[in-house]
């Protein structure tokens, strides 16, 4: 059985008349009046359904969200392994003798010299231009 229907009145300015008489024609209806029922319809309806872009774009977002946290779990994993291995190596390297100790550090300057140049042979891009930096700072200090 279909609702009984009620005569409402609205009162707008005559700016908003007319824009809603050019948005009725606009938008192919056939008077203001059914344009105004089809825009109280829509906000009376259930908009808690997402459309199809947004949902989309959501689902994108939770993709992404998971790939950074992907990556940040990546990244402390490797500075874990990077400072167990550290701390292993110099638990179990012996300290030069005093009179090595000069020569000792030259060599591992040049070591670290050439471990950084190979580092950068294997990156990049952006990472490439990251390790520069570091690498342009640490020749400044």
């Amino acid at each position: 059985m279909p609702s009984k229907i009620v005569k409402l009145t609205l009162r707008v300015s005559e700016d908003a008349a007319a824009q809603i008489a050019e948005a009725a024609r606009i938008k192919g209806y056939s008077s203001p009046t059914a344009f105004m029922r089809a825009a109280i319809e829509h906000e009376l309806s259930d908009r808690s359904e997402l459309s199809d872009a947004e949902q989309r774009i959501a689902s994108s977002f939770d993709r992404l969200s998971r790939d950074v946290f992907r990556v940040g779990r990546g990244q402390q994993a490797l500075f874990a392994l990077l400072d167990t291995l550290t701390k292993t190596f110099l638990t179990c390297v012996p300290e030069p003798s005093s009179d090595a100790r000069k020569q000792a550090i030259a060599r591992a300057k040049e070591r670290y010299d050439l471990l950084m140049k190979m580092a950068g042979r294997a990156m990049v891009g952006e990472a490439r231009a990251a390790m520069r930096d570091l690498v342009d700072n640490g020749a400044e200090g």
